[in-house]
């Protein structure tokens, strides 16, 4: 079973030492002949026919950094266009779907655009981790294939099991990748994509229960790929690494697509391996001195601060002085872990300025807006009473306030509005939903036009369903509108909560989910979920006094709060918490809570 990237506990546990086998092959030069385009194709496969005439390419790496495998783009796009023979000769048909589970490994990039070559539409989706076992696990991959559709599933050799379990359960095709490219197939006349084809489906990661595929055109894949190009001002000398899984869009058409489409050689170690030892990712960028841009959650800045030992000596094993681009995106962003790896590693020559936070969302196809490169983390305190939806004043209590970080400026071709309740656009510095327009939105939903129409309206503004303001052109995001929880007419934002719990001893990111409950009175009230480690009655009461405390001091309200074991909350495919399915088992009763003392 995968391990995922929360599951801090187990590195350094991870695999034994292979031992060397032989010498480790070349990288991909960092450097290349052939004149960069900014992703101006009018396909993807366009994108890889280019790239594949200079000599840049892929590099994937072992749990220890060590080279396994050079993949020029010239080799990736023979080997696509051998998959795509063979998916024509298995009956794919242009815009059929074929469905990818996403190991980061040189076959899934193969296979990928292969299915883009073939005119197929291919469908990358999660890959198992440590939470909720196989059965949850085949359940997950059933329900997102029904959706999908797809006319076969391929899938690394190890999940075999469970791959061709979810596949049979619903009908459809499915392979080892190693058994299907084994079989030759004869080369064949290629569909030749158009610009407003669908290139791929996306599937959100909270995609569970009532999966949201998006649907992304060439076009509109391409546009943000030059964004990203243009934001980060990608250009010569340029190399990228990442850990960050191919299922998720940050890992995809951040790490993967943009690295084709913008012809840079770039270093991959896989998630697992990053979870199982953290710092092998900083190894990684410190080794290729060409590394200038690699990309990360909160979460993996802040297990390498906290990876880092009293014996390490912080300047000898690393030199991330040549790492430019810092990024950071797909969660809120906490300054201050940020900070704590600046304090960390700045002996190792790493440089403030090079974070560079960013938002986005699957639906629009990733970025929708990026901080200029070299202004770093740029903080703006904001009241909570104007977070909660009060205005300034209305403070009953000595007033607080809350860090919000700088998002940057929307994206190439990007519009943002920030609009009321009522739909209206609001003014400079007022806090509401965070709408986007561009030529990178999805097309839609695939097969789900209610929900479609229910985020995007005629005139192609996405709802993005988060909160935020703008700000001298900049966009702040405060949370996420599903996640609020409204108490008395007043708005609190979960991670408030949950990172007020987070202070006390004992307690990390990830272990509390905070949501809104009705009581048996009917009021709302915010119940708090806690993942506790001891057994000891009394510590456990305790604990859910301190906790209750500390709730009612960032809120002024009274909560519910309720100790659970560990790894019992709920993460979406990409390790990220899920307040509403934490909230969904909580009041199902399927998640077990601790007994505490009288």
């Amino acid at each position: 079973m995968r391990i995922h990237p929360d599951v801090l506990e187990h590195e350094g546990r991870g695999k034994p030492d292979e031992g060397a086998a032989g010498p480790e092959p070349q990288p991909t030069p960092t450097d290349d002949a052939l004149p960069r385009r900014y992703s101006d194709f009018d396909t993807m496969p366009e994108a890889l026919d280019y790239a594949a005439q200079g000599v840049r390419g892929l590099n994937f790496h072992d749990a220890r950094g060590r080279l396994v495998r050079a993949y020029p783009f010239s080799e990736v796009r023979e080997d696509a266009l051998a998959a795509a023979a063979r998916l024509i000769a298995r009956g794919v048909e242009p815009a059929d779907r074929v469905a990818l589970l996403a190991e980061t490994a040189p076959e899934f990039v193969a296979l990928f655009f292969g299915a883009l070559y073939a005119g197929a539409w291919p469908v990358p989706l999660p890959l198992p981790t440590s939470f909720g076992g196989r059965d949850a696990y085949i359940d997950q991959l059933a329900t997102q294939l029904r959706s999908a559709d797809p006319r076969m599933l391929l899938y690394p050799s190890e999940l075999d099991g469970l791959a061709s379990a979810a596949a049979e359960r619903i009908g459809i095709e499915s392979s080892d990748w190693t058994l299907f490219s084994a079989v030759d197939a004869a080369s064949c006349p290629l569909p030749q994509a158009k610009p407003d084809d669908i290139a791929y489906l996306q599937y959100s990661s909270g995609s569970t229960r009532f999966p949201h595929g998006v649907a992304v055109t060439h076009r509109a894949l391409l546009s943000n790929l030059a964004a990203h190009a243009h934001s980060m001002k990608i250009g010569p000398g340029d190399r990228g690494v990442s850990w960050l899984p191919f299922y998720h869009d940050m890992g995809l058409v951040g790490c993967l697509l943009s690295i084709v489409g913008n012809q840079m050689s770039a270093d991959y170690l896989k998630t697992e391996d990053f979870a199982r030892r953290p710092l092998a990712w900083l190894d990684l960028v410190s080794r290729n001195q060409g590394t200038t841009m690699s990309y990360s959650p909160t979460f993996g800045y802040d297990i390498c601060a906290r990876r880092v030992s009293s014996q390490t000596n912080v300047a000898e094993r690393f030199d991330l002085s040549r790492w430019r681009v810092a990024g950071n995106g797909a969660d809120m962003i906490r300054p201050d872990v940020m900070q704590t790896f600046v304090d960390t590693f700045a002996p190792a020559g790493f440089k403030a300025s090079s974070f560079l936070p960013s938002y986005g969302l699957a639906e629009a196809t990733l970025a929708v807006s990026v901080m200029p490169p070299g202004e770093g983390i740029v903080v703006e305190m904001v009241e909570e009473t104007l977070l909660a939806g009060g205005g300034p004043g209305e403070r009953d209590r000595p007033q607080r306030y809350r860090a919000v970080v700088n998002c940057g400026k929307p994206v190439r071709d990007m519009e943002i509005e920030i609009r009321g309740d009522d739909g209206s656009r609001l003014a400079e510095r007022e806090i509401g939903k965070v709408h986007c327009r561009g030529p990178s939105v999805m097309a839609g939903y695939f097969r789900d036009e209610a929900a479609t129409a229910a985020c995007l309206d005629a005139d192609g503004w996405l709802d993005t369903g988060d909160m935020g303001y703008m700000s001298d052109g900049y966009l702040y995001i405060v949370g996420r509108a599903k996640d609020m929880i409204i108490i008395n007419g007043k708005n609190h934002w979960p991670q408030d909560i949950e990172w007020a719990v987070e202070q006390l001893p004992g307690f990390k990111a990830g272990d509390i989910a905070a949501f809104s409950i009705t009581t048996p009175g009917g009021e709302e009230t915010p119940a708090v979920l806690v993942q506790c480690r001891t057994s000891d009655l009394a510590e456990r009461g305790r604990l859910r006094s301190i906790i209750r405390e500390r709730v009612r001091a960032i809120t002024g309200i009274n909560c519910v709060v309720e100790l659970v074991p560990p790894r019992s909350l709920p993460r979406t495919s990409s390790g990220k918490l899920s307040r509403a399915k934490a909230r969904n088992l909580y009041l199902s009763g399927e998640i077990q809570t601790y007994d505490i003392a009288a």
